[in-house]
C-alpha cells in the first residue's frame, strides 16, 4: 500500500513538472518604428528560457516560443522589454500540455511560478487556452483600474501573495502572476 500511495505521489510531481508554456503573444507599446522592433527582438531572444521571436510590425506583436524543458519567466520578459525602452500592453501565455482545472481565485503552479485565475468561473485548460496576465504594467493602465476595481483582493495590486493566496498555500510575498483567461 505504501509503495502504491509513493507511486501516485511520484505521478503527480511528475504531471506538475510537465506542465509547461509553449508560447506567448506579447504585444508592446511606444514602437514607433523598425528599428524599435528590431530593439526588442533582440531583448527577448537573449533571454535563455526563449527559442524564438517573430515579430509583427504592424501590430506591434510578439510571437514567442519557448524552449522545452526551460522555465517561462513573464516578469524577465517585461524587462527586457523595459531595458529596450518600451512597455508591455499585453502578455497572452498558451501551451499547457497538461488539463488543468481552475476557477475564480483558484492558485495553480505552472512550472514553478504561481498563477492566480481571476473571473475564469470553472473550467478545463488546455494546450490552446489562452492566458492573459493582468498583473500592473502587463496589460494598460486603464485595464488594470478596471480590473482591479471588481476584486477585493490586494495580492493584485503588489503581485505578492496576499491572505487570499496564503490561505491557498502559497508561501507569503511570494509571487504570483494574476491570470485571466
Amino acid at each position: 500500500m505504501k509503495k502504491l500511495m509513493m507511486l501516485g505521489m511520484v505521478c503527480l510531481m511528475a504531471l506538475a513538472a510537465g506542465a509547461q508554456f509553449t508560447k506567448a503573444e506579447l504585444h508592446a507599446t511606444g514602437l514607433t518604428c523598425a528599428m524599435c522592433n528590431n530593439a526588442i527582438n533582440k531583448a527577448l531572444q537573449a533571454l535563455p528560457f526563449i527559442q524564438s521571436v517573430k515579430s509583427d510590425i504592424k501590430n506591434s506583436s510578439f510571437h514567442v516560443v519557448f524552449r522545452d524543458g526551460q522555465e517561462v519567466n513573464p516578469d524577465a520578459m517585461k524587462k527586457a522589454v523595459e531595458d529596450a525602452g518600451f512597455s508591455v500592453g499585453k502578455l497572452e501565455l498558451y501551451g499547457n500540455e497538461q488539463p488543468l482545472s481552475v476557477g475564480d481565485d483558484k492558485h495553480v503552479t505552472i512550472g514553478k511560478s504561481v498563477y492566480h485565475f481571476v473571473n475564469v468561473g470553472d473550467r478545463q485548460l488546455n494546450a490552446d487556452t489562452k492566458l492573459m496576465i493582468i498583473d500592473k504594467d502587463f496589460i494598460s493602465h486603464k485595464q488594470f483600474k478596471k480590473i482591479s476595481a471588481s476584486t477585493k483582493m490586494d495580492c493584485i495590486q503588489t503581485g505578492k501573495a496576499g491572505s487570499c493566496c496564503t490561505d491557498a498555500g502559497v508561501p507569503e510575498n511570494a509571487r504570483v502572476y494574476h491570470v485571466t483567461i
